[in-house]
């Protein structure tokens, strides 16, 4: 597998190895020894699937107190996965990036914790597979809006989003700032 960072420090985009012939594919999603020697956690406490539609904008999610990372893959379909730094001090902190992940290049995301994190579907139908390390909480799930014109967030324009109430409800990143505990660690 190789493993690169993206700008936004502590974001890891893991591509696997993946074997290939008339048969089908194999390909290693996750093992604990060559997933942590980069600093990926090796203590998932939920999976989560999920399927949406085209179009479907999912985010951006982020868990107050201990936090969550989040390992993701798109298991079918294609995605733009964006991650979002909410950490005071970062060099990144408000900036934004996005991956395409897909059943075709099998690559993974780790988002680690004081990211928000989201996705929007590209193809007619996309299946999420994604680990946590800790268990989903509605006292602590929180988002900032997928549309805050000061992060810019840049989603494909051909596209009809559908959001759900709570995320077209989101606040803006400003707005929700002083009330992050997530502090970023050199």
């Amino acid at each position: 597998m190789q493993v690169r960072e993206l700008s936004i420090p502590g974001a890891l985009v893991i591509e696997p190895k993946i074997f290939g012939d008339e048969r089908g594919f194999f390909a290693e999603t996750y093992r604990e020894s060559a997933w942590g020697e980069h600093g990926i956690p090796t203590r998932w406490q939920q999976d989560n699937h999920s399927r949406s539609s085209k179009g479907v904008l999912r985010g951006m999610h982020f868990a107050i107190g201990e936090g969550q990372g989040k390992l993701v893959r798109c298991a079918r379909g294609t995605i733009l996965d964006v991650v979002v730094d909410l950490r005071a001090g970062s060099p990144t902190y408000g900036s934004w990036e996005g991956v395409e992940l897909s059943d075709d290049n099998m690559h993974q995301i780790y988002v680690p914790i004081g990211l928000a994190h989201g996705f929007v579907v590209l193809s007619d139908v996309a299946d999420v597979v994604y680990k946590c390390t800790s268990p989903y909480d509605p006292e602590v799930e929180r988002g900032i809006a997928y549309d805050d014109p000061e992060v810019g967030i840049q989603w494909p324009s051909d596209l009809e989003l559908i959001v759900s109430a709570r995320d077209a409800e989101a606040r803006h990143l400003a707005d929700v700032s002083d009330t992050l505990p997530f502090r970023y660690e050199a």
